[in-house]
């Protein structure tokens, strides 16, 4: 599966989860709306949706001008941003929630899926099957870990097995606490 590549052209996102991206850029928020725009996301807003491919595109965009750390925190801030399910009070919880709220803030035909197994009483794994970057992804991971996490716990995530960076179907994440 293509990277920054929809899996359908029907595929949408809503303006929660496209406003992550200007919040997970600070100060540059002039430079986000900017790159939206010229993407075709003009003003974005809560409760309408948006093409996920023109998301996809200001992602791509964003990438390459600010590079992969910056996707990171964009990451980081979906958490803050789109809607998840209320009962999450457990790490276990918030990291099998992810995928719920993928499908939550898409809508329109195949997105793709983030998988939670559990490998231990301290572990598990995210299996991440969609077109976003390994770094939004991993920084999704670890907001949603650090933020439900056991107060004596310290969260480490590792990247394992096939990278989509390199033309694999998915990205794996070993998920520790």
């Amino acid at each position: 599966m293509a990277l920054f590549k929809a899996f359908s052209p029907e595929v949408e996102v809503n303006g929660e989860t496209v406003l992550s991206v200007v919040d997970g850029l600070g100060s540059f928020k002039r430079q986000a709306y900017a790159i939206l725009e010229e993407k075709g996301i003009k003003d974005p807003q809560p409760g309408r949706w948006y093409p996920q491919q023109k998301w996809l595109d200001a992602f791509k965009e964003i990438g390459s001008r600010l590079g992969k750390n910056t996707l990171f925190v964009i990451g980081s801030k979906v958490p803050d941003n789109a809607k998840f399910p209320p009962e999450i009070d457990t790490i276990e919880k918030a990291l099998s929630s992810i995928d719920v709220a993928y499908h939550m803030n898409h809508k329109g035909g195949e997105i793709g899926s983030y998988s939670f197994k559990s490998t231990g009483p301290r572990s598990a794994t995210i299996v991440c099957k969609n077109p976003y970057p390994c770094d939004f992804d991993r920084g999704i991971i670890e907001a949603m870990a650090k933020r439900f996490k056991p107060a004596d716990a310290v969260v480490k995530i590792e990247h394992e097995g096939a990278c989509r960076h390199s033309s694999g179907d998915s990205c794996s994440y070993a998920v520790s606490w």
